[in-house]
């Protein structure tokens, strides 16, 4: 049976824009900040080569607009440049219209920088849900080719469970690609990275993956941030219990767990999974 290709995303974004910090550091603050995200994404390059893998980069247009050679640096080895918007606000906070402009100035930023064409958007936070689904009509009148936005989990700040939980054309031309969930006793269990991946045993999230790819005879979506391999970063003393517990839970051990979940499975571009490419696409059923 050929080993299903999943797709590997990096949300890229620094420490202090997190949205469990939001009301701690104020935006405009963000300047004068310490930013470790470019020596943070060059370890997970050095990564990705050792491995031979190509990921997708979901790149703040923020980032972009201060660190255009590491945008750059992306796109010539080999992986895929991805919008998540410009400066991290969530789409559930946003107007129409302002979600529209957020996310045509970021898919602007990028292709402006890099040279080549943004189809991939995924939300902050992974905030399209059941209130805000008009983000799609704007994603799809921003030129988009999809998107990874849609987390179908129950969770205090995002989740629209009853949603797909693979994926789907959500309008004309643009596709939703959920991040993977587990089917266990009746519920989605979150199977895609980010803090869970920090939180569970290592072998709980591999069996997780493993059932997606034999089970449901899919491609994976698995996310982590360049922050969760810098356990040295500054920390935000000011913020709550949960949010301190949440961010900085396991940072010293991501990095050796990414380099087990590297080896252990196939790994692939969202553009090249889901859309079709170089790469080949999910293994059809045996």
């Amino acid at each position: 049976m050929a080993a299903i290709t999943n797709a590997l995303t990096i949300d890229v974004e620094d420490y202090f824009q997190v949205s469990a910090f939001a009301p701690y550091i104020p935006r405009d603050e963000w300047n004068s900040r310490e930013c470790r995200v470019e020596r943070n994404v060059d370890r997970i390059l050095a990564m990705l080569s050792a491995h031979g893998i190509q990921a997708t980069f979901f790149t703040l247009g923020w980032i972009a607009e201060r660190y255009p050679h590491l945008v750059r640096r992306i796109v010539e080895q080999g992986h895929e440049l991805a919008s998540h918007g410009y400066g991290h606000e969530r789409a559930s906070d946003l107007s129409q219209q302002a979600f529209l402009d957020d996310i045509q100035r970021a898919k602007r930023i990028l292709e402006d920088l890099s040279g080549v064409q943004v189809q991939g958007y995924r939300a902050p936070s992974f905030s399209i849900g059941a209130g805000n689904l008009w983000a799609f009509d704007a994603l799809q009148e921003a030129g988009y080719r999809y998107s990874s936005s849609v987390y179908p989990i129950r969770h205090d700040h995002y989740g629209m469970p009853d949603s797909p939980r693979f994926a789907y054309e959500v309008r004309d031309g643009l596709l939703e690609v959920p991040v993977t969930t587990a089917r266990l006793f009746s519920r989605n269990m979150p199977a895609s990275g980010g803090g869970y991946f920090r939180l569970l045993p290592y072998g709980m999230s591999h069996w997780m993956l493993s059932k997606v790819n034999t089970d449901d005879r899919q491609s994976a979506v698995f996310y982590f941030h360049p922050w969760e391999i810098d356990p040295k970063q500054p920390r935000v003393r000011n913020s709550n219990l949960k949010a301190r517990f949440r961010h900085y839970l396991n940072l010293e051990r991501m990095e050796s767990r990414l380099d087990r979940l590297f080896a252990d499975f196939k790994w692939g571009r969202m553009d090249h999974v889901f859309l079709g490419g170089p790469q080949s696409m999910r293994a059809a059923p045996a």
